[in-house]
């Protein structure tokens, strides 16, 4: 059976924060008065219940704790959760567990608390080391803030840190673009994340757009941050991750790879290969108040992918990976032959945008610089 060979991931969406942030438009709600917490750990349970049977006798390999801020819950109900899952469908020896923290919400004893239920992989979502560009972004903590939550996670016993960075942000210069990845560098960052930030609809950058750096200077940051990085040692693997000691995201290299992933939580999308070999997306209530209402019926809604879709989503998956995938997976993960796409490939591959051989696909450097140039045509 094709579902049998493919990793299987579990993220979890716990959907609060203390204050939303003007560029998200992810499924995040501020914290109105009391945190709903014991009530939204038995939703996810019941949850987990509704969607076991997806895992098709898999074991989970990645686990992870998104939002939001899933850091403002508990280490007792995250522990909770980490328990059902294993009892429920079972986690794998060895298995990542990742939880995501905000330096702001998050006191030091915590981390600790964090790493003694089973999470073992920690992101600190620091986005910036300087006071103005914490203060343009919304975000509630400081510069201090940033740097004592690594210093609290290593500290805890994490060997796997995770440091999200932006870069592109309001009036910011190469200086301090370089200036933050020097700072997460220095505080012992082994893996960074470095988006670029980008101004999503329905979100409050949206509707009072900041000025942002123009396109030569995006391309100036980029490129400064690029050599930045590359000198401190650490590889780039995928369009945003840097390693400087081999510990990519296991659980993003399964969605890049075109793994399977179960969701749970408020608006949490699964991605599932069923026995029969077809692929369906799932995805739950979004509104909490709502999701949480549906514990005795199935909060999830379901969508065949057609063969357009796969060949687009695996594309935009895959390509994103600096090494690319096993020519192999194309097959093995959408269930549709080689030769549907071959000559697209063939073309971009004379152009000098993909290498492609019977054993790997990839985008050359050239390539990887027009990504969605090469997207375009699938």
């Amino acid at each position: 059976m094709m579902h049998e060979k493919i990793p299987l991931s579990l993220y979890v969406h716990i959907p609060w924060c203390q204050k939303k942030c003007p560029y998200c438009d992810f499924n995040s709600h501020t914290i109105a008065t009391n945190l709903p917490e014991a009530r939204y750990v038995e939703s996810l349970i019941k949850d987990l219940e509704w969607d076991k049977n997806l895992s098709q006798g898999r074991k989970i390999n990645t686990i992870f704790f998104g939002g939001g801020t899933p850091s403002v819950f508990s280490s007792k109900s995250i522990g909770r959760i980490i328990a059902a899952i294993d009892d429920l469908i079972g986690i794998s020896p060895n298995a990542e567990i990742t939880i995501e923290a905000n330096p702001g919400s998050t006191d030091k004893k915590k981390y600790g608390d964090f790493f003694s239920v089973g999470i073992n992989r920690i992101s600190i979502g620091a986005q910036s080391f300087q006071s103005k560009h914490l203060e343009s972004l919304g975000r509630i903590h400081s510069n201090k803030d940033a740097k004592d939550a690594i210093k609290a996670a290593t500290k805890a016993g994490f060997n796997n840190i995770n440091i999200d960075l932006m870069h592109g942000l309001p009036n910011q210069d190469i200086r301090e673009a370089k200036e933050d990845l020097k700072i997460a560098i220095g505080a012992g960052a082994k893996h960074i994340s470095w988006y670029q930030l980008t101004i999503e609809p329905n979100t409050e950058f949206y509707s009072k757009p900041p000025t942002l750096p123009h396109t030569d200077e995006l391309a100036d940051i980029y490129d400064n941050g690029m050599t930045l990085l590359s000198n401190q040692g650490f590889e780039q693997y995928e369009v945003s991750a840097f390693t400087s000691d081999k510990k990519p995201s296991l659980h993003n290299l399964n969605y890049w790879s075109f793994g399977d992933y179960i969701g749970i939580g408020s608006g949490a999308h699964g991605k599932i290969t069923t026995r029969e070999g077809d692929i369906v997306r799932t995805l739950k209530s979004k509104m909490p108040n709502s999701y949480m209402e549906r514990r005795d019926k199935n909060p999830r809604s379901r969508k065949s992918v057609s063969q357009d879709e796969l060949i687009t989503e695996f594309m935009m998956n895959a390509l994103r990976l600096k090494n690319g995938v096993p020519w192999t997976y194309f097959e093995s993960r959408t269930g549709i032959s080689q030769s549907v796409i071959s000559e697209r490939v063939i073309n971009l591959q004379n152009q000098g945008l993909l290498e492609s051989n019977l054993e790997h696909l990839r985008t050359s450097d050239l390539g990887y610089r027009f990504l969605n140039s090469i997207l375009e045509r699938f």
